[in-house]
């Protein structure tokens, strides 16, 4: 394996340790890391802007390894509440986020979403927005909303529910309102509307194969990509002073001049990386970089790992400090990297010190103001 020098900075210090691992996350769901790892320590705590706490339960026994862990590596986790068409799993994970805010906000922040099983019902604007409001009372910067809006979510006719229908217009004026932030997964990967063959990455083909509900390919009644993109795209418009993080690199991960596009368009607008980091692997590497380095102030560090079970929880704690390594050794690093999808390694991106930076932690303090 070829070894570069460590980068050493005051903020972000990178230290390779070998070691063979194969570690299983989620994609949309689920992804595999390289055969290395790598430890991450930094001087500002790291912060994964998209990651996710489904259990059921909670305790004080789960509570103390979950913090030793954000001590131990100095980081943070923005812990996203989603899936408004489950509303009793929703309340659980809000209930849970609270919790953990109320007595550790130096570690945890986190976003909230809004039920969406009353859809239509007479009040539901304002029960979304009451919920929404005591959300922000106790702690949350900002509202998801997923992709069950635009793939999901329909009206009695049969009609699929956008996210720029009228009927959303309370909630977003509320959000930009209370100065909050959007989180939107809208849409999908461009891949979702391909065969499972001629997608570009194995997450993806993993994902929709043991998802195949959400496979629009499969499903040719569910709106196409672009109008999904479309969608998204007219609630930038319409919401100049609302920000707005797009999930997934804003569901445009086949393409940074698409991304820039949007950015360049949208001042407001900003993008995590959360389960497409494989997709820049797969582009250019100097386009890639010089995206990264053009739009240093826009783009934010995430996963989306998803801890479902107090069983292995520690397990799975241990999988989220390997990914954030590994990781960090392609930002960080010119190394060179295997990935399934190349039959030859491919390069790190060796950026910069104050890019790292604001990837790692200071363009979520930014957007999200933690």
């Amino acid at each position: 394996m070829h070894t570069s020098k460590r980068r050493q900075t005051t903020s972000i210090i990178l230290f390779i340790i070998l070691t063979l691992s194969v570690i299983s996350s989620c994609g949309n769901g689920d992804r595999v890391a390289p055969e290395s790892s790598a430890s991450v320590q930094t001087e500002n705590a790291l912060i994964d802007s998209h990651i996710h706490l489904y259990l059921e339960e909670w305790n004080e026994a789960l509570e103390t390894s979950f913090i030793d862990m954000h001590e131990r590596d100095n980081y943070r986790w923005f812990n996203i509440c989603t899936h408004g068409l489950k509303w009793e799993w929703l309340k659980r994970q809000v209930e849970i986020s609270k919790g953990v805010y109320s007595r550790h906000p130096e570690h945890f922040s986190w976003a909230t979403s809004f039920n969406l099983e009353n859809w239509g019902d007479s009040g539901w604007e304002k029960d979304a927005i009451d919920f929404i409001g005591d959300s922000f009372d106790n702690g949350a910067v900002a509202v998801k909303i997923w992709k069950e809006v635009g793939m999901e979510l329909k009206d009695p006719d049969g009609s699929y529910v956008m996210i720029d229908d009228p009927r959303f217009t309370p909630v977003l004026d509320y959000i930009e309102e209370r100065g909050q932030v959007l989180v939107c997964h809208l849409g999908e990967p461009r891949n979702c509307w391909l065969p499972l063959e001629e997608m570009t990455v194995n997450g993806d083909r993993n994902y929709f194969k043991n998802n195949p509900q959400y496979h629009a390919y499969k499903h040719p009644e569910i709106p196409s990509y672009e109008e999904q993109i479309a969608a998204r795209d007219r609630i930038l418009e319409q919401y100049p002073k609302l920000k707005v993080v797009g999930c997934h690199l804003g569901s445009l991960e086949y393409d940074t001049d698409e991304i820039a596009k949007r950015l360049d368009a949208y001042p407001n607008f900003a993008v995590d990386m959360a389960a497409r980091i494989i997709h820049f692997k797969v582009q250019d590497r100097e386009k890639v970089r010089k995206f990264l380095i053009d739009y240093q102030d826009r783009v934010l560090y995430a996963t989306d790992i998803t801890v479902r079970s107090a069983d292995g929880f520690d397990d799975r704690l241990g999988t989220v400090s390997r990914v954030h390594s590994e990781d960090y050794r392609y930002f960080a690093t010119d190394e060179m990297i295997r990935i399934d999808e190349r039959d030859e390694p491919i390069q790190g991106l060796n950026l910069p010190d104050e890019v790292l930076k604001k990837l790692f932690t200071e363009n979520a303090v930014k957007w999200y103001g933690i």
